[in-house]
């Protein structure tokens, strides 16, 4: 009787499970571009102080990039405009102030009307309540929109993929992200690998690379070791245009170092610029740090971009994602 109760329990369960899979399944693809966020909310409140603090979180300057750009596009819909054609947009934030609400604060949600979508609500009771939640949850909220953008670059990376440069990337370092069509094999040896899309105007790039470690983090993943170590491996294996220029760590602009845990994977992450010594070309770029499974070595991925024609944040966005779709060889 109680295996009986353990086999219906389990085919509930299992019924259940593909039921939000077929209804998933069902749902039509999200609409709208990478990097924009429909606001929905009355447009009184857009133009006031209330629409002033959600533009000052979203709309805020890009931090990683030399020009400036928004973090975010911001749409505004009014509640009463809110129809089907906008209910399938990628990322909705709805702003809802009722004196009737039941608590205030921010609610996420995904695939509610489409799919891969993440729907934010701001519940407060006034508007100042609600500028309040947008100012206690900004790094929820920058978080969440970040993360759902990550996730479809991956999804469409896996759907489309090159999976010979994984092959031969995880071959020399035991790991390394996955990279979808268009990017191609431009420089292996036995230490480093450059794969890149290159288009007319734009070069999206990520290399990879390792040097000995330690076993003390507070030497092999500092600030110093890590800009020493990417300054002697670019000099020697991206060379310029003409003679005696190279890629290297720009002077100008911020270098910082994040410690993040992502799926198990601990590493450190390192925003900055990059230049060509003795040219004018230069560009983002951001580096996952971390150990080797073994601890011998520090294994680096790093994603740059070059678009002098155009802004870079979706560039640099795209790349970027596919940093954290790195997998490890034997996983």
């Amino acid at each position: 009787m109680k295996r009986l109760a353990i086999l219906l329990m389990a085919a509930m369960c299992l019924i259940s499970c593909n039921s939000k899979k077929t209804i998933k399944a069902l749902l039509p693809n999200v609409s709208g571009k990478a990097g924009e966020v429909l606001v929905v909310i009355e447009k009184e409140k857009w133009d006031g102080d209330l629409g002033d603090a959600i533009r000052g979180l979203l709309a805020d300057e890009c931090p990683w990039l030399a020009q400036s750009e928004p973090l975010y596009t911001l749409v505004n819909v009014a509640p009463g405009g809110f129809a089907d054609l906008f209910k399938v947009h990628r990322n909705i934030v709805i702003v809802n102030v009722d004196p009737q609400a039941s608590k205030e604060g921010v609610a996420i949600s995904n695939d509610v009307w489409a799919a891969p979508q993440i729907v934010l609500q701001i519940s407060a009771f006034t508007d100042e309540g609600a500028a309040k939640v947008v100012a206690d949850e900004a790094q929820l909220m920058t978080s969440a929109l970040e993360q759902a953008e990550r996730d479809r670059v991956i999804r469409n990376t896996m759907l489309y993929e090159e999976r010979e440069l994984y092959t031969q990337a995880s071959s020399i370092f035991g790991g390394a992200p996955h990279f979808p069509t268009g990017y191609k094999l431009k420089k292996a040896t036995e230490d480093f690998i450059w794969i890149a899309d290159e288009r007319q105007y734009t070069n999206q790039s990520i290399v990879m690379y390792r040097y000995p470690a330690t076993g003390d983090p507070q030497k092999d993943l500092s600030e110093d070791a890590i800009r020493a170590h990417r300054n002697e491996v670019m000099m020697y294996n991206i060379p310029g245009m003409f003679e005696n220029t190279y890629v290297t760590t720009s002077e100008i602009g911020a270098f910082t170092t994040e410690s993040i845990r992502y799926q198990g994977r601990a590493f450190v992450q390192t925003r900055g610029f990059w230049e060509v010594e003795n040219d004018f070309m230069g560009g983002p770029f951001v580096s996952h740090s971390q150990y080797s499974q073994d601890g011998s070595e520090v294994i680096v991925c790093e994603a740059f971009v070059y678009a002098p024609r155009f802004d870079k944040r979706q560039y640099l966005r795209q790349v970027e994602s596919l940093l954290y779709s790195f997998e490890w060889k034997n996983k």
